[in-house]
């Protein structure tokens, strides 16, 4: 496959678990870093050592020269573009609305939103022949995450909004436009957020009574950039064990 997936936020958790995966099934894959180039050449040797194809890029894709910076580098080093996956994203320490502070606000609106409307600006003009986005939302955009992560949600929420309009955007252009909802999955992010053992605590409320690994959400990252969700645009996955 001579086709190049770029992902977010690629050197931990889901980002880093789709990047291996997809490099399994045969793209070649552009590992985006912001600062842990360690943890991103450790996912690019992995994938080296396996066979696959794989550039790690730094950037910080919340600035536009960023996002200009990483697209090029992928336009210089790697084959045509065919698949953007938005994983990157933050979250702050837990707090109610009435405690946030417009900055916070605007540093979780950055990341978690005009970012990926970047990000999908610049992959759309790189797909004539057509291609695939997969977004990473999340549950909260649903629930809203009350005295937890109302701004994340938020973000979320957009997020979800641009996926739904973009895929109609672009839809006769050969480009599918979906999106993943996580919820409960061991990753890193929970320790942003001032509680890394938050999965073990709220396990006994999920139906799967148990939290979800980066893996089982990679693959259906990979399901819908892949042919077999040919018919699939501006819909959702949830991989949320129940909830």
């Amino acid at each position: 496959m001579n086709q190049t997936l770029i992902i977010t936020g690629a050197s931990r958790g889901i980002g880093a678990a789709t990047a291996r995966l997809a490099a399994q099934q045969g793209y070649a894959v552009a590992v985006n870093y912001h600062r842990n180039l360690q943890a991103a050449a450790a996912v690019v040797a992995q994938i080296r050592h396996k066979g696959g194809r794989a550039e790690a890029i730094q950037a910080d894709i919340r600035s536009e020269a960023g996002i200009l910076h990483l697209f090029a580098e992928v336009d210089r080093l790697m084959p045509p573009l065919y698949g953007l996956v938005n994983n990157a994203g933050i979250l702050e320490t837990q707090t109610t609305v009435a405690n946030l502070t417009g900055e916070r606000l605007q540093r979780l609106l950055q990341a978690n939103t005009v970012a990926p409307f970047l990000c999908c600006r610049e992959a759309v003009k790189r797909m004539p022949q057509g291609g695939a986005i997969v977004n990473v939302s999340s549950l909260a955009a649903k629930t809203g995450a009350p005295h937890e992560y109302v701004d994340y949600a938020a973000s979320k929420a957009a997020l979800e909004a641009l996926t739904v309009g973009l895929s109609r955007e672009v839809a006769a252009q050969g480009i599918r436009v979906n999106g993943v909802r996580p919820a409960f999955i061991y990753t890193d992010i929970h320790a942003d957020g001032g509680e890394a053992g938050r999965v073990d605590r709220l396990q006994s409320s999920i139906p799967l009574q148990r939290g979800g690994r980066p893996e089982e959400v990679a693959e259906a990252i990979l399901w819908l950039l892949s042919d077999k969700a040919s018919y699939t645009t501006g819909t959702f996955i949830d991989l949320t064990g129940g909830k």
